[in-house]
């Protein structure tokens, strides 16, 4: 069978796709900034991407927040403030339809845009976190966006407050991450959809799946694992004829 797909061969190949996510019992699908781009949010890694004229591991991190607030404190609020206006695309209503339908159990995201949420997906997994909620960072009480972003401490214990993500020399939150691992160990099928692969440890959900595995994404990637089938292309326009065919 041929397994990559792209420009006009994208039908094609979304029939072949439709047909495997009718014959699984259990489809479990992966999301990353690729889901995201066409609500008009920059990728990370891309030559117009949020990281290109700044470290993230250093502005984005826990030390940061403990040793430069008021820069940690910056960057996010220009990341939240340039969420305000961003809706779901079709993609999003797609996938949520799916879930509605049966065909897909659950979405594992490493977004924290909430847009899977917005778009009405209920079984989201956000290995990540939310940046559209905020907590504090001592007793993690939830707090208003509006609270952090006008610099106000935790009204329970006084300490600083930080969106609700998972920021670089943290872990993921374990009960995510449980959740997630067990759909795709058990699923038939794995969509990996618009993420480069190269973040640890959301990089190895494709080696622990059990069943096949399926590739949307705007470039071709070589992975340890091989995919079974490759739709190269732009998620949204892929998702929009892949939903013509289940």
């Amino acid at each position: 069978m041929k397994k990559l797909f792209q420009g006009e061969e994208i039908v094609h190949g979304a029939k072949i796709l439709g047909d495997m996510m009718k014959k699984s019992a259990s489809t479990v699908v992966l999301t990353g900034a690729g889901m995201d781009t066409e609500s008009n949010i920059p990728d990370f890694r891309g030559k117009n991407g949020l990281w290109r004229n700044m470290n993230p591991m250093l502005v984005a991190s826990i030390d940061n927040f403990y040793n430069n607030y008021d820069e940690f404190h910056d960057y996010y609020t220009t990341r939240i403030k340039r969420l305000e206006d961003v809706k779901p695309h079709e993609g999003h209503y797609i996938l949520a339809d799916f879930e509605k339908r049966g065909i897909i159990k659950s979405i594992a995201t490493q977004n924290v845009s909430g847009l899977h949420h917005m778009a009405g997906s209920n079984s989201v997994y956000e290995l990540h976190g939310n940046i559209k909620r905020a907590v504090c960072n001592s007793c993690r009480r939830e707090a208003s966006l509006d609270d952090f972003l006008n610099k106000q401490k935790c009204q329970h214990c006084g300490d600083l407050l930080r969106p609700a993500v998972v920021l670089f020399g943290e872990a993921l939150p374990r009960d995510m991450w449980s959740l997630a691992e067990k759909d795709i160990k058990n699923c038939d099928l794995l969509i990996v959809i618009g993420t480069s692969l190269e973040v640890y440890p959301v990089n190895q959900f494709p080696r622990m799946a059990r069943g096949r595995i399926a590739l949307i994404n705007n470039e071709d990637l070589s992975y340890g694992r091989e995919f079974d089938i490759k739709l190269i292309g732009r998620a949204k326009e892929v998702l929009q004829e892949l939903s013509r065919n289940v």
